[in-house]
């Protein structure tokens, strides 16, 4: 199927499913499309089993195959979700958390990725899956961020306070570009990123610090060009569009550079949301920039969730492989609430926090498509199958588990405050 093919029948599924969401099941528009899509693919599955001449999984299989999940993420839709999330995060609440959002960002996802990773390298032999320490990592690292466009769709629903919402908000953002760039130096480690050997401690820092410097810059560079171009005119319909370029060519440009595209688009978000609002936009533009970005925003979350349900056709759903994500769900939650509880620890030294906030920051950290879409970008090697089962069951309970709950949870501790 073409381009415009694979387009067609996605929109037309993501708005049938969320009539049919918002008619009958009436959960929140994206948990909805993952459970109505992850039903459907299971009772495909079912009806192949029972009739397998009729081979429908390997139809949808090669269908959902041929869309390719990695790319369509993260070089397709990721920088408009990420600039779409930027975009409207204030900024000043972020930089009074500045502290507290950069080290769980950086140290968080370090720790998380550490943590995760040697426990999946002790634990999972045990089940007969014998991967290298350092495969473990990739995992690790992949498993670890959380996903922006899962917590700010949470976000809008679950009510928590200002302060508490732009931790969670700008750790999201952020640990994403640290967690995709740490993903890569380890899978170059690992030797499953193309390369014929394993760089050396020098070259793997360079190659961190040139992904995050590199993307902070490109961020900061493009940020500061539209600024001054949406400053020097007032005509919305352009103003929308400069900032669409800016996203398409830092995804471009990152690419070509070798640099984090995620964090360039979030720099120069926050930019243009805040400063360029401010000084740079009037009114009717901000009216306009607001409502084409929420749009394309819902409409791009509704089609990756719907894709996050469609692949289970791109997993190996074997007893091991559906045992080892079992597994893994609570040593993920373990390492990551390890990992938040330690930087509010050290911050609460100087900080005040509100009630409740490791819990919420522990439950509020879903896994989505970006942990999806770089499992699947790694090549062929003993064990890969398995681990994409085990991120995908570990998505499924993120979004499914820790979605619908999160709110009541939220509620909850913030009552007893």
């Amino acid at each position: 199927m073409s381009l415009y093919d694979n387009a067609a029948v996605l929109v037309a599924l993501v708005a049938a499913l969320g009539y049919f969401n918002h008619r009958v099941l009436k959960l929140p528009t994206t948990i909805g499309l993952v459970v109505i899509a992850l039903v459907s693919s299971l009772v495909v599955l079912g009806i192949d089993l029972l009739s397998p001449s009729w081979h429908l999984r390997e139809m949808l299989a090669g269908y959902v195959t041929d869309i390719d999940f990695n790319k369509t993420l993260m070089y397709g839709m990721l920088s408009f979700l990420l600039f779409a999330g930027a975009l409207h995060t204030d900024l000043n609440t972020l930089l009074e958390r500045r502290y507290t959002v950069a080290l769980l960002a950086t140290g968080g996802v370090f720790l998380s990725t550490f943590l995760v990773g040697t426990a999946a390298w002790l634990i999972l032999p045990l089940i007969g899956l014998d991967l290298p320490y350092v495969v473990c990592l990739v995992f690790g690292a992949l498993i670890s961020p959380t996903d922006p466009i899962a917590v700010l769709g949470m976000l809008k629903r679950a009510g928590a306070p200002p302060r508490l919402s732009a931790i969670i908000a700008g750790e999201s953002l952020f640990n994403d570009g640290v967690g995709v760039v740490l993903f890569i130096v380890l899978a170059t480690v690992a030797g499953l990123s193309g390369g014929h050997e394993a760089p050396g401690a020098v070259t793997v820092a360079v190659l961190f610090a040139g992904e995050v410097g590199g993307g902070v810059v490109l961020g900061l560079v493009l940020g500061i060009v539209a600024y001054h171009a949406l400053k020097s005119i007032d005509e919305h319909i352009l103003e929308v569009q400069i900032t669409l370029a800016l996203v398409m060519l830092a995804t471009v440009v990152s690419d070509k550079l070798h640099v984090s595209g995620p964090i360039a688009v979030v720099l120069a978000g926050l930019l243009l949301g805040n400063h360029g609002k401010r000084f740079a936009m009037s009114e009717n533009t901000i009216d306009h920039m607001q409502k084409f970005w929420d749009m394309l925003d819902e409409i791009l979350n509704a089609v990756l969730f719907l894709l996050i349900g469609l692949e289970v056709f791109a997993v190996s759903l074997s007893p091991m492989n559906l045992l080892a994500g079992a597994i893994l769900v609570p040593v993920v939650l373990a390492a990551r609430t390890v990992s938040v509880a330690i930087p509010v620890t050290i911050m609460g030294l100087w900080r005040s926090f509100d009630r409740g906030t490791v819990p919420i920051l522990v439950w509020s950290g879903l896994r989505g498509g970006i942990s999806v879409a770089l499992v699947l970008s790694l090549p062929p090697f003993a064990g890969k199958d398995s681990l994409v089962t085990a991120v995908y069951v570990i998505v499924l309970f993120s979004i499914l588990a820790q979605g619908l709950t999160v709110k009541p949870l939220v509620s909850r501790l913030l009552s007893r405050s």
